[in-house]
C-alpha cells in the first residue's frame, strides 16, 4: 500500500487526495485536498456553489494522534457563494463545518464523553474543556440531521422530570418505550414546556400516541388533556407504592414519638431501628429483620397493620391476572379507608381518584421503569461531571448517551 493511502486511512481522509506529509516541530502535518467531486460545496448544506474567493489561505484541522505524536490535516479553505446560506467556507469531507478537528477526532471525543468525565477527555486527547463542549454540540447536531426522526413512530411514551441542581432546577424528558431511547428533553417542568414537545410532535402524530406512563404530576395531565386527550394514562407503580411507603413511615414516626413522650427510650430506639425491616420487601429481609418484624406484629398491631397495607398494595402490581389485580386494588382501597390510619385513609382517597390510570397500568402492564433508568444515567452523568451550570449542556450529553446519537468509534461500525 502506498504511503499516501496509509496516511489517508490513519487520519480519516476519505474523499481526499494526499499531497504531502512531513514532520514539523514534533507533530505530523498531512497536506490534503478534496477530490474533484467534493470541491466547491457549501459547508452547511453541501450543495455545489460557485467559488467566491480563496478565504484566509491554508487551514489546519487536528486529527487523531499517530501513537504519541499529534497529527494535523492542512488544506486550502476557499469560500463559496451558496444560494441559501450566502458566503461560507467550502465543505471538506474530513471535518464538520466550523470545526477545527476532523470527524474521526470529534467522533472519538463524543464517544468518550458518554463513558468518562470531561477532564479525562481533555487530558487524553489534549484539548481544552471548552473545545470538548463545542465538539459535543456539533456531533449532536450532525447526528440529529443524519438519523431518522425519533418522533416519527411514537406510540407509547414515558414522561418524568429529574433535579440536576440545587434550587429546584429540573430537566424534563420523554422516552419511547418501544425503542428505549430518550427522544426529547427540556429545561424546566410545567405544562407549558411539555406542551412544546407536543407542538413539535404535531396534531397528527399526537393522535397516534396510545399510552403514556407518568407519575401523579398535575402539569403532565394538563398537557396531555390539551394535546393528547385520547391517550391512555398509566400511573407508574413505583410512585404509587412509594406513597404507601410514605404513609407507613408516617405511622412509624407517630408510634416512635408516642414512645418518646412516654419516656420509653428503649422502645423509641428499638422502633427507630425497625425502619429498614418495615421498608424492605419480605423476600429481601435478613434474619434479624424478620425477627424484628415478627416482634412488631406481636407488640404493635397499628404499625403492623400499616406494614400489611403497604405490602398488599405492592402485591397488587405483581398479580399476573388483570381481573384479579383490579379486584385486589378495589379491596385494598376499601381496607385502607376503614384502617383508622390517617395517612392510609388519605392515600385511599388519592388512589380512588387515580383509579382509572392505575387500572390502565394493570391492564397494559406499562410502567415508567425505562424513564427511571434514564434518570439514573442522567444522575451518573451529572455526578461524573461534578454538576452542570447549564441545563443545555446536560441535555446535549443526555441525548448523546440515551438518544441513540452517540457515533461509533472511528473504524468501527455501529452495533
Amino acid at each position: 500500500m502506498r504511503a499516501s493511502r496509509v496516511f489517508a486511512r490513519l487520519c480519516g481522509l476519505h474523499g481526499a487526495v494526499i499531497e504531502d506529509v512531513y514532520a514539523e516541530g514534533g507533530i505530523v502535518v498531512v497536506h490534503a485536498r478534496p477530490r474533484a467531486k467534493e470541491r466547491d460545496r457549501c459547508g452547511r448544506c453541501g450543495h455545489r456553489s460557485p467559488g467566491y474567493d480563496r478565504g484566509e489561505g491554508r487551514r489546519r484541522w487536528r486529527a487523531l494522534d499517530l501513537g504519541t505524536i499529534q497529527a494535523y490535516v492542512e488544506a486550502e479553505a476557499p469560500r463559496v457563494s451558496c444560494a441559501d446560506h450566502g458566503v461560507v467556507v467550502a465543505r471538506v469531507p474530513w471535518a464538520r463545518h466550523g470545526a477545527w478537528h476532523t470527524r474521526h477526532f470529534e467522533d472519538q471525543a463524543a464517544w468518550l464523553a458518554t463513558q468518562t468525565s470531561k477532564s479525562a477527555i481533555c487530558r487524553l486527547l489534549r484539548v481544552s474543556w471548552r473545545g470538548v463542549g463545542g465538539i459535543l454540540t456539533r456531533v449532536v447536531a450532525d447526528r440529529r440531521a443524519r438519523v431518522a426522526d425519533p418522533l416519527e413512530d411514537l406510540r407509547r411514551i414515558g414522561i418524568d422530570e429529574i433535579s440536576y441542581r440545587k434550587g429546584q432546577r429540573y430537566i424534563m424528558g420523554v422516552i419511547d418505550h418501544d425503542s428505549g431511547r430518550l427522544v426529547w428533553a427540556a429545561d424546566g417542568r410545567d405544562s407549558t414546556i411539555l406542551g412544546e414537545f407536543f407542538v413539535l410532535l404535531g396534531p397528527e402524530r399526537c393522535q397516534r400516541i396510545a399510552l403514556v406512563s407518568c407519575d401523579q404530576g398535575s402539569w403532565i395531565r394538563s398537557a396531555l388533556l390539551t394535546h393528547c386527550p385520547d391517550a391512555v394514562v398509566c400511573m407508574d407503580p413505583f410512585h404509587v407504592v412509594k406513597l404507601a411507603g410514605d404513609a407507613l413511615d408516617e405511622v412509624r414516626r407517630e408510634v416512635w414519638n408516642l414512645a418518646r413522650k412516654r419516656k420509653d427510650a428503649t422502645g423509641a430506639r428499638w422502633l427507630k431501628g425497625a425502619r429498614w425491616a418495615l421498608w424492605k420487601a419480605p423476600e429481601r429481609l435478613t434474619g434479624r429483620q424478620q425477627a424484628k418484624l415478627s416482634q412488631i406484629q406481636q407488640t404493635n398491631r397499628r404499625l403492623y397493620r400499616a406494614y400489611l397495607l403497604k405490602e398488599q398494595l405492592r402485591v397488587v402490581f405483581h398479580e399476573p391476572s388483570i381481573d384479579g389485580a383490579i379486584e385486589m386494588l378495589d379491596a385494598w382501597i376499601a381496607w385502607a379507608q376503614r384502617s383508622r390510619l390517617p395517612g392510609f385513609v388519605k392515600l385511599a382517597a388519592t388512589i380512588r381518584a387515580d383509579r382509572e390510570a392505575i387500572v390502565a397500568t394493570l391492564t397494559h402492564r406499562l410502567s415508567n421503569a425505562r424513564m427511571e433508568a434514564a434518570n439514573t444515567t442522567i444522575r451518573l452523568i451529572t455526578r461524573r461531571a461534578f454538576g452542570f451550570h447549564s441545563a443545555q449542556a446536560l441535555i446535549a450529553l443526555a441525548m448523546l448517551t440515551l438518544g441513540g446519537l452517540c457515533p461509533p468509534l472511528p473504524g468501527r461500525s455501529l452495533t
